[in-house]
């Protein structure tokens, strides 16, 4: 056997043990949506692809090491995912050079044909670790657990996680199978470092409260690119912004005695997260960075702006068409329609009963999650109208007894503290009380339909769209019972209903009363 000399083992090890820091600079977006145009916050407008392709090149080209990631979702919310469902996004990705991109659960909203259409085209990994895809043959050799990439010369790693709501909350097939999510990524982590490989990334799906579990429970875990709760985090001097919901980076003990790093961009690309993060070995020790606000000074790429002009043309005149008037406005806001009663909210559960009458409806439920937008006070255009209802449900309508309606909205403000879109909105005639002072399961104190006191063993029929009756976000207690699948897409229903009134200016009126909520 051929001995290797002792001073060259000895220089190898110290070699090793003595590698100069690195700095790698991660750029990264989540929940963009479809936004390829900017969007207005405030007075002034922010975001859009041109504006975004400008920035990620002009940092690609000056900052150390660039490593450009997304947290996912990027499809839903615009025409342009109506019509191109997330085909136009990928150009935009690719033309920017993103390198690794989480699968949001809203890729899996038009089922895992539309999320391997966007696959095939992107020119970098899709990644959950926590996806069991072996049965999902349009999808298994499209979307991995893991990447292994080359940054400024070394290797690096990049996990993908995914939601654990995904069942719940979208369209991901039957054979799409969730995998535990901490025993899933400890899995991703150990075959990296078994591959030698000591800087890990993760870009996540999973939500901001999540990621810090994530964070405290798996070592080895360097840096959280986070999606999926649209959070801001850092520091603005911007009267348009909203109050940051935490420092940029948050910065959690690991359990293997290193720092994770927790980063995200909010929503729509209205930021771009920017961090540079120093590494000596495998463990981080020092950072710098804060999201970059997209606003309207910076110079429009021209490549992706001509992309934009181009993929615009199909749908000029439908974008224009007007189908409503509001003089007063509808409060869609995410923080509002999760917790309170909306009157964006309001019109939707509305339209749906109007919808649903002649299939003899007596009240309708809107559930939160599904309300994606405002609409401001004026012209109403179609083009709204789908901002706010942009996922393709279909209105179904179910008997239910007024036991089964009263868990539905028990359930519905179960996790009122944590703003998800389970909330409950109901139609004209219904209301309900509940008392956040009683516990989980119990905290509904009353439901009147016209004034009446809800009968336990009495059915009525209920319409929703086929997403909650189906049981998304866990409403369990609407399988089995007889239903009729109307097929009627919720934005028709919202723009006949539109259409068929003149001036629509809801507002909240008493529908939902909270008990004991925190000042």
């Amino acid at each position: 056997m051929k001995r290797i000399p002792l001073f060259l083992l000895t220089a190898a090890l110290l070699g090793s043990a003595t590698a100069a820091p690195v700095t790698i600079t991660v750029l990264h977006s989540d929940d963009l949506h479809g936004h390829l145009d900017p969007v207005k916050v405030g007075a002034n407008t922010y975001g859009g692809y041109s504006r975004q392709a400008t920035l990620i090149r002009q940092f690609s080209a000056q900052d150390p090491n660039p490593l450009v990631l997304s947290g996912g979702d990027t499809f839903q919310g615009t025409l342009f995912y109506n019509v191109y469902q997330g085909l136009a996004d990928v150009l935009f990705m690719n033309l920017m050079g993103y390198q690794a991109m989480a699968v949001g659960n809203h890729e899996f909203d038009n089922g895992p044909e539309a999320l391997a259409r966007f696959a095939q085209k992107a020119q970098f990994p899709l990644l959950a670790a926590n996806l069991d895809l072996s049965s999902e043959p349009l999808l298994k050799d499209l979307v991995k657990p893991y990447a292994v990439l080359t940054v400024g010369g070394e290797k690096v790693g990049v996990i993908g996680a995914v939601t654990p709501d995904l069942p719940l909350i979208s369209s991901p097939g039957p054979n799409v199978k969730m995998l535990e999510l901490m025993q899933s990524l400890q899995g991703s982590v150990d075959a990296l470092k078994g591959q030698g490989i000591d800087k890990i990334f993760l870009v996540s799906h999973l939500g901001y409260t999540l990621e810090q579990q994530v964070a405290r429970t798996v070592p080895g875990i360097d840096v959280i690119v986070g999606g999926h709760s649209h959070t801001l985090l850092g520091t603005f001097d911007n009267k348009d912004f909203p109050a940051s919901e935490g420092p940029y980076p948050t910065v959690i003990a690991n359990p293997d005695g290193n720092r994770t790093l927790l980063v995200a961009a909010w929503e729509w690309g209205k930021v771009l997260g920017r961090i540079k993060v120093t590494f000596d070995g495998g463990a981080v020790t020092a950072w710098e960075g804060n999201p970059v606000p997209v606003t309207a000074d910076i110079k429009e790429d021209d490549t992706a702006r001509r992309m934009i002009e181009t993929l615009s043309v199909p749908i000029a005149n439908l974008r224009r068409q007007v189908v409503g008037q509001t003089t007063r406005g509808l409060n869609g806001s995410r923080e509002i329609v999760r917790q309170r009663e909306s009157g964006m909210a309001n019109v939707l559960a509305d339209a749906s009963l109007e919808a649903a009458q002649k299939a003899g409806a007596v009240m309708a439920f809107q559930n939160g999650g599904g309300v994606r937008s405002s609409i401001d006070a004026g012209p109403i255009t179609f083009e709204e109208a789908i901002t706010v209802q942009p996922f393709g449900n279909t209105l179904s309508v179910l008997d239910l007894t007024g036991a089964q309606i009263r868990a539905a909205l028990d359930h519905g403000v179960a996790t009122w503290s944590e703003n998800k879109g389970q909330f409950l909105h109901v139609s004209r005639g219904v209301s309900y009380t509940f008392d956040l002072a009683q516990p989980a399961g119990s905290r509904v104190t009353s439901v009147t339909l016209n004034g009446q006191p809800l009968n336990d063993t009495q059915v009525y029929r209920v319409a929703m769209n086929n997403f909650t009756a189906g049981g998304g976000d866990g409403f369990t207690m609407f399988k089995g019972a007889p239903r009729l699948d109307t097929g009627t897409l919720d934005i028709d229903i919202l723009v006949n209903y539109l259409k068929a009134n003149p001036v629509v200016d809801a507002q909240p009126e008493g529908r939902i009363v909270i008990l004991n909520a925190p000042k």
